[in-house]
């Protein structure tokens, strides 16, 4: 089982604080900058120079790898951290922002929500657990529950 994460406040200035997130995979500093690899990619950078510039995570899409070239495909390969050659930590979003912003192309249900893939019209269901599941399959280290996304305005 691997060890868990700790998180330790190194500074504070008022309410901010500066500390270190330690995961198995390395730290976080924090505030972290954490560029998106949308499909386990940063775009124009190699990961050594990701790191160069200061990174101690990325975060990929649930959605775009779900789609494109598929969980069960990167898990294949040995996981994100070995698909984007990134030892490093890596975050994962639900893909619920991506899903629900494709009005046109989804529908909510109890169990999630079904939708067509922009790419080529292929139907998906994303569930709670499902989302879960991928990002299991992808192997993140830290993992975002799909919620759903209130369309503005919204009222209580």
């Amino acid at each position: 089982m691997a060890k868990p994460f700790s998180f330790k406040v190194l500074a504070t200035d008022g309410k901010a604080r500066r500390g270190v997130i330690d995961m198995p995979r390395g730290e976080i500093r924090t505030p972290a900058f954490m560029p998106v690899g949308t499909g386990g990619t940063v775009k124009a950078m190699y990961m050594d120079q990701v790191r160069g510039v200061g990174a101690d995570i990325i975060l990929g899409n649930t959605y775009h790898l779900m789609l494109r070239p598929g969980a069960e495909r990167v898990a294949r390969l040995g996981g994100l951290h070995e698909f984007a050659r990134w030892p490093h930590p890596i975050l994962t979003d639900s893909g619920g922002f991506q899903v629900m912003s494709l009005s046109k192309l989804r529908k909510l249900t109890e169990k999630g929500v079904t939708f067509r893939s922009h790419i080529d019209g292929a139907a998906y269901e994303m569930s709670p657990e499902r989302s879960i599941e991928i990002q299991g399959l992808l192997d993140s280290d830290i993992q975002m529950q799909l919620d759903e996304c209130t369309a503005l305005p919204a009222e209580m």
